[in-house]
């Protein structure tokens, strides 16, 4: 099963916090990392969404359906996420659009079994993989990508 984990790209200040927007820089965040993950993500992927403004216009910019889940809401817990996703025994691959502390402390979890405070980027993604090798389970890293990495070049 794969997870990946996105944050959603750079947002607005203020309040209520539910309902601030992508700035013009975010929503070039999204549109850039959307195109890397619709070449490069399974292509029937299971998406799940906060129900916050700021994730609902991130994963807009992919084009594809998506479900709101409320449980991945700000302030989230990592088991939350992880039980919305059914990490690690889904049969599916998912993709979580979601916050900051709650996606790098999952993001912990999936790969050591430990909760820790690990940084996600704004905008960036972590891709996590889980599989056997005989009577083994694996983690894999299959790749954490910023949205510096893929954005167009300015010298084309």
């Amino acid at each position: 099963m794969d997870i990946i984990l996105w944050r959603h790209a750079e947002a607005e200040d203020g309040f209520p916090d539910l309902t601030r927007k992508l700035t013009p820089k975010g929503e070039l965040q999204a549109a850039n990392m959307a195109n890397w993950l619709k070449q490069h993500m399974p292509a029937n992927i299971r998406i799940l969404v906060s129900p916050a403004t700021r994730t609902q216009q991130t994963a807009s910019a992919l084009g594809l359906e998506f479900t709101t889940v409320d449980a991945l809401a700000p302030g989230a817990s990592p088991q939350a996420l992880l039980e919305a996703a059914d990490w690690p025994l889904g049969k599916e691959s998912v993709l979580i659009i979601g916050h900051q502390p709650t996606l790098g402390m999952a993001a912990a979890y999936a790969m050591t079994r430990r909760l820790q405070y690990w940084s996600v980027k704004k905008g960036a993604i972590w891709w996590i993989a889980n599989r056997r090798r005989g009577e083994e389970e694996q983690i894999v890293l299959r790749a954490m990508v910023t949205p510096e990495l893929v954005a167009p070049s300015q010298h084309d």
